[in-house]
């Protein structure tokens, strides 16, 4: 593990090198390996570094083989001296994420009997799988506050390099992945954990562990959480979000749910006066439009060509005039290149609409169906409305 500083110490930020070899991946990602490097590749559920290596931008971090490749963005000049710098910010955060999961992980542990099942660092938030299909927000707030009182105790985060004998020895929260090259996280009488990843020196860095959310996830739970620096940004947009809405609303904050509630109520209450003065317009555009009847063969006909009107519309137009009148129903409304179309027909007229549908559609290109009394359906504009309605006003 000796070419691996960020085992030695995890708080190294730059670091020179030599140029082991440079050469290009499969995909033809230029990749460089190092005699040594601080960089950490992926795993463990942590995310890789990023940052520089002379004037190259280190764009990505693995192991394969038990080599590093360090993926930059453009080859490095010819030279064996690398001079490495990370990216300090996205380390130190992934440090605290990742050591704030272990004591959140443990808080459940102790104060609820939930383990933890998997582990995701995200690029905002965090969030572990417990085993519980259920988890009540007073069970939440026990280990969010378990595993802050562990943070205020500042109290020391420790790695060892153990044997699996040795392994054996510990209170260990979770088995074993690996039988060798085991690394131990010791928080002394809290938690002791396998696990690869960096971490801090202290609990104290970690800063402080906020849970966001939690939702089921087949048999476990999935708890969304944020740690350290993440806890301060998250605190910043809600505040944003909640001044926004202070002056929208012309509430405080305090009030804030009582006025939203408010809000919603009155949109319903708009909405149904809405819904209704909806319908008093198509009844009465139904009222003109039966006004319009003409008998086409001895059939009285009403048509019309509307513009961007739903099929609901139409429908619950066509219904009205045929509540009130013995009379064949033809709407078509333009939407754009499409056509919507319904059909109706009073018993009287002996006029089947689902043949008279079946009619328009092959000469629209479209879909639809129904029955003899009423049928609707839609296809292509390459023909106008009009047009439509002479075609269709012949076959009848």
């Amino acid at each position: 593990m000796k070419e691996k500083l960020y085992y030695r110490n995890p708080y190294i930020r730059e670091f020179k090198t030599q140029l082991i070899s440079q050469q290009q991946s499969n995909d033809g990602r230029w990749f460089a390996s190092l005699k040594e490097t601080a960089f950490y590749p992926t795993g463990g559920g942590q995310p890789y570094d990023t940052g520089i290596l002379n004037n190259s931008n280190v764009t990505e971090v693995e192991e394969v083989d038990g080599c590093i490749r360090h993926y930059i963005d453009k080859p490095l000049d010819e030279t064996n001296e690398i001079t490495g710098k990370l990216d300090w910010e996205r380390r130190f955060d992934h440090m605290q994420q990742h050591s704030g999961q272990h004591i959140l992980s443990a808080s459940f542990s102790e104060r609820l009997g939930y383990e933890t099942v998997s582990f995701h660092l995200g690029k905002e938030t965090c969030t572990i799988d417990i085993n519980t299909p259920e988890l009540s927000e007073a069970e939440a707030l026990k280990a969010e506050e378990l595993a802050n009182e562990v943070i205020l105790q500042n109290r020391p985060i420790h790695t060892k390099w153990i044997t699996k004998t040795e392994a054996e020895k510990y209170p260990l929260r979770k088995k074993l992945s690996v039988e060798d090259d085991i690394r131990l996280v010791i928080i002394p009488e809290f938690d002791y954990n396998g696990c690869g990843g960096t971490h801090p020196g202290s609990t104290g860095e970690v800063g402080m562990i906020k849970i966001l959310e939690w939702e089921k996830q087949r048999k476990n739970t999935r708890v969304t959480f944020v740690c350290g620096n993440r806890v301060t940004s998250q605190l910043h947009k809600k505040n944003a979000i909640l001044r926004e809405l202070t002056g929208a609303l012309n509430a405080p904050p305090s009030e804030m749910h009582s006025a939203v509630m408010t809000l919603i109520e009155n949109n319903k209450k708009n909405e149904k006066l809405l819904d209704e003065a909806r319908e008093t317009i198509l009844k009465y555009e139904a009222e003109n439009l039966a006004e319009s009847v003409r008998e086409i063969k001895g059939i009285p006909v009403v048509k019309n060509v509307l513009q961007n009107r739903s099929m609901a519309d139409l429908q619950k137009m066509a219904r009205s005039i045929l509540q009130q009148n013995e009379a064949v129903v033809l709407l078509v409304s333009e939407n754009g290149d499409k056509l919507q179309f319904v059909f109706g027909a009073a018993p009287s007229c002996n006029a089947n609409m689902k043949e008279l549908m079946a009619y328009a559609l092959e000469l629209t290109g479209g879909k639809g169906g129904g029955n003899p009394a009423m049928a609707q359906g839609g296809g292509s504009a390459h023909i106008k409305g009009e047009e439509l309605l002479e075609h269709l006003i012949k076959k009848i």
